[in-house]
């Protein structure tokens, strides 16, 4: 199971927007292959496996039952991640799930302690750490191309994501905000090039009270925000590296770099990790200009499931799999830890640590490793 012979079935619940980046991947990878879709829409669940191959619709509860369903693709509403995962792997499925991991860490860890129990996986999103972009900057950190890594920096700022959303009621509810949105982006990637995080402090606003719905049958709507919409803070790293973060749904436009590493002997600029690739540069003491990086680390022409296929293959060697629950939980534990700091304006230690996952070698094939 999961490799290209026995290639690991899946059955994707949730066929909201982001299940059509997934369908569209999945057809270009050996080891995996969706065999059903559910959702609380039936026709819409009807709709979307028509699109796909040898894949049938099917209700929550018959896909967690199915024979042929060896992974439980998580594609809800973060507020609704840990109930389908802990069905799921009560139903003694693998599981992987969008970002967040769940709505806090307590539910978080009540699905990892789930999955051990039962002898399961759990992978969750971004796996666009996987690519091309952040894995060159990894390789180039690792090769000691910048010196010893001393801070980084990351933003990611917009207006907000109700002008193009026509449901945006859910990035500002609890569970939503900048942070827990496009967060995991972020901070997955400065873990995966820097290790995880032992401390932060953090403040945070929330400048409007309401938004409204800028397109689709609700347009004009307004409804009120709940979560703190700008999020700024500095996170400590296990190894004392420390990295400035900030999250808005404030802010219009910026100039602002998306994330850059600063070294002893130079600087790397690293591409959106919102992507799988994209252009990473370096600025050495020596050069003293940025040049670009050429490629050397990462699956090329990766998208969004690509960590199902790593841990497909994982399954298959048993080997770890990079886009795991642990690290999910880890980069949920700094995210509320940045809160928690920001409301208290105290430091705030994160209580949990995980592993910095494996590289990924430039031209790997995540069925072949």
């Amino acid at each position: 199971m999961g490799d290209p012979v026995n290639p690991l079935r899946i059955g994707l619940v949730g066929a909201g927007q982001i299940s059509g980046a997934y369908l569209k991947t999945f057809p270009q990878l050996d080891n995996v292959r969706v065999t059903a879709v559910a959702d609380l829409d039936p026709a819409r669940a009807e709709a979307t496996a028509d699109t796909v191959p040898g894949a049938r619709a099917l209700t929550p509860a018959e896909l967690l039952a199915a024979p042929d369903v060896d992974l439980v693709l998580n594609l809800t509403i973060p507020a609704a991640h840990a109930e389908i995962a802990l069905a799921a792997v009560a139903a003694g499925k693998h599981v992987y799930g969008e970002k967040p991991l769940a709505a806090d860490t307590t539910e978080a860890r009540q699905v990892l302690d789930a999955a051990a129990r039962a002898g399961v996986r759990v992978g969750c999103a971004p796996d666009t750490v996987l690519g091309t972009g952040v894995q060159t900057a990894r390789a180039q950190l690792d090769a000691g191309a910048i010196g010893r890594p001393v801070a980084a920096t990351a933003f990611m700022v917009t207006p907000g994501h109700e002008r193009w959303h026509p449901a945006p009621e859910f990035y500002y509810r609890p569970g939503g905000g900048p942070l827990l949105d496009m967060g995991p982006y972020y901070l997955t990637a400065l873990v995966t090039m820097l290790g995880p995080v032992r401390r932060v402090v953090g403040m945070s606003a929330t400048p409007q009270p309401t938004r409204t719905v800028g397109s689709g049958p609700n347009a004009g709507t307004s409804f009120p925000v709940q979560v703190a919409t700008h999020v700024t803070g500095v996170l400590e790293h296990a190894d004392g590296v420390l990295s400035t973060l900030m999250m808005s749904f404030d802010i219009w436009a910026g100039q602002l770099p998306r994330i850059e590493v600063y070294g002893l002997e130079g600087s790397l600029s690293v591409p959106d990790p919102n992507g799988f690739d994209g252009q990473v540069s370096r600025f050495h003491a020596s050069r003293q200009e940025w040049t670009p990086v050429p490629e050397s680390g990462g699956y090329r022409g990766a998208s969004r499931g690509y960590g199902v296929s790593d841990l497909a293959r994982a399954l298959a060697t048993g080997g770890p799999h990079r886009a795991d629950g642990e690290l999910a939980y880890h980069v949920l534990d700094v995210m509320e830890s940045l809160l928690a700091a920001a409301e208290s304006g105290q430091a705030v230690e994160v209580g949990s640590s995980c592993a910095r996952p494996a590289a990924v070698p430039l031209d790997a094939r995540p069925e072949e490793q």
